[in-house]
C-alpha cells in the first residue's frame, strides 16, 4: 500500500489513529529529500509492517509544516499515540532511525 500524503485536514486523524507512526516533510526540489525518501519508506515498511507511515509536502502544505514546526526540510516526525516523541531534521539515516524505533514498535505491537 502506497504511503498517504497528508494535508492540514486528515494530519490530526492519522497521527491520531496510528498507535505509532512517522511522517517525512520533504519538497520536491530538494534532492536530498527525494533521494532519502524511497529508501527511508522502503526500509521502514519491511522493518515494521504495522507503522504508519505519511509523507507532507511541504512547500503545498507550508500551514501544516509551521503548525508542526518544520522549518527545514528533510524532516521525520514520530508520533506515539498521537504525540510527538521524536524528531528527525537534515541530517538522518534511515538504519539509525530504524533502530531507534525498534523498542516503541515492540511496545506498541508486540506486547
Amino acid at each position: 500500500m502506497p504511503n498517504p500524503t497528508l494535508t492540514a485536514s486528515n494530519f490530526r486523524d492519522f497521527t491520531q489513529q496510528n498507535p505509532l507512526c512517522v511522517v517525512y516533510f520533504s519538497g520536491p526540489d530538494c534532492a536530498v529529500c527525494e533521494q532519502l525518501k524511497p529508501k527511508l519508506t522502503a526500509l521502514l515498511s519491511s522493518e515494521y509492517p504495522r507503522l504508519g507511515i505519511a509523507l507532507v509536502d511541504a512547500s503545498e502544505e507550508r500551514a501544516l509544516a509551521a503548525d508542526q514546526g518544520v522549518f527545514s526540510i528533510p524532516t521525520l516526525l514520530v508520533f506515539i499515540e498521537g504525540h510527538e516523541a521524536r524528531r528527525y531534521t537534515r541530517s538522518f539515516s534511515p538504519s539509525q532511525v530504524a533502530a531507534d524505533l525498534r523498542r516503541p514498535y515492540e511496545l506498541c505491537f508486540e506486547a
